[in-house]
């Protein structure tokens, strides 16, 4: 029989779903435009993909103040203001694209990481009112929400970037409009403010003392890992396809099968956590991420770009639900606002890294886009060992085990 808790949940991971599917549609927009937008502003090539690595900083630094702020006055207050500071960037981005002003347009992308952050929590804000069977699996259909995101975002695209004389400025002008509609869906959103805190209520653990759980640690590495190099070779995808001869519309065929690939397994991911234990899901993707990486190292033809971004989806929904599973259940609710907003600073501090890299790696590494592209997938292969590592020694160890 389904309790009432779960009830409430259901409706809000519908609710979530929703601003998963409207809200995000700026996510794919913004990352097959940006960096051939960026390259056609930057005086150097090597800084193409600026733009999205502001992005990823803008959210790393929101992170702690937009989930504090959630800890104040809510989830609803702040998914709206996530929307705000995403149609703040689509303006900015904008008007730079207007005046040709690269610094204008990297201010754009760095206020829209504000609404990045703010999406970050959707997964967290599905599990504040399930159950604890039913958290792994609300998780997993709110990620789902972003299928509908990965088929509207590049086709916006299609439709809006040469819509004006200035190529990309109907683009950004759609995200401002996306942000302003897909704010409304959060009126439906229930999940009760957290209570003001009483002076003897538990504090909870420090920051230093929740990081040196072995549980948690671990959740965070794998999760850091699995979303950095999703975002790493992602990131110089439509540079290198557009440098290896193809057309921009192929770049977005291809960034419409990997959103495609990351989301759609999000419909049985909760399922096979549940079944075959997180731990062993985290491992499967961290094994197809390196199988994406095998991949495009074998060539660079429409048909490799198409297969390595669909392991590299698939591979970051087993790997960075999976962490999230992981790390939800690994920490008391009063200790939510501080956990998961420095959950989100490491996660994106590291997703920041992997794309200020993968613009240097593509550009400037070598010769020609082919030699670009080989060194953005070489890239992965030690953190893919860090963080296999880092799960095995969670599994065998003793103490961490004992520490759980």
């Amino acid at each position: 029989m389904e309790s009432t808790q779960d009830s409430r949940a259901k409706r809000n991971v519908i609710v979530l779903v929703m601003a998963q599917a409207i809200l995000g549609a700026q996510m794919p927009m913004i990352f097959t435009i940006g960096g051939l937008a960026g390259q056609s502003l930057a005086s150097n090539a090597c800084f193409a993909t600026l733009p999205i690595s502001l992005i990823v900083l803008g959210s790393m630094c929101a992170a702690t103040p937009v989930s504090a702020f959630m800890q104040r006055f809510g989830r609803r207050a702040g998914f709206a203001l996530g929307a705000l500071g995403g149609a703040l960037g689509g303006a900015v981005g904008a008007y730079g694209l207007y005046t040709a002003s690269f610094p204008i347009f990297l201010a754009g992308s760095f206020l829209t990481g504000i609404y990045m952050s703010a999406q970050g929590f959707y997964r967290f804000a599905a599990a504040d009112t399930a159950s604890e069977a039913f958290r792994p699996k609300a998780i997993s259909y709110v990620m789902a929400g972003g299928l509908l995101a990965a088929v509207l975002g590049p086709q916006l695209v299609k439709w809006t970037a040469d819509a004006f004389v200035i190529p990309f400025l109907g683009t950004y002008a759609a995200v401002i409009a996306i942000n302003l509609v897909g704010a409304l869906v959060f009126l439906f959103l229930d999940i009760p403010k957290p209570p003001v805190p009483s002076e003897d209520a538990p504090k909870g653990r420090t920051r230093r003392e929740l990081l040196a759980t072995p549980r948690i640690a671990v959740a965070v590495i794998c999760a850091a890992v699995s979303y950095a190099l999703m975002n790493l070779v992602m990131t110089s995808t439509p540079l290198a396809v557009v440098g290896c001869g193809f057309e921009t519309a192929d770049a977005a065929n291809i960034v419409t099968a990997h959103v495609l690939a990351m989301y759609i397994p999000s419909f049985f991911t909760g399922h096979m956590i549940a079944h075959f234990g997180v731990e062993k899901i985290v491992a499967l993707g961290l094994v197809i991420l390196a199988g994406a990486g095998g991949v495009a190292l074998t060539g660079v033809e429409l048909e490799q770009f198409f297969v390595a971004l669909v392991l590299l989806g698939v591979g970051w929904n087993f790997g960075f639900i999976g962490a999230t599973t992981m790390l939800a259940g690994a920490h008391e609710p009063h200790e939510r606002g501080r956990m998961q907003g420095l959950n989100d600073l490491l996660v994106f501090g590291a997703v920041t890294s992997a794309s200020l890299a993968s613009g240097g790696l593509m550009n400037c590494s070598g010769g020609n886009p082919q030699e670009g592209w080989t060194a953005v997938n070489m890239a992965m292969a030690p953190f893919l060992m860090l963080a296999g590592g880092a799960l095995i020694w969670l599994i065998l160890s003793p103490r961490a085990q004992a520490a759980e």
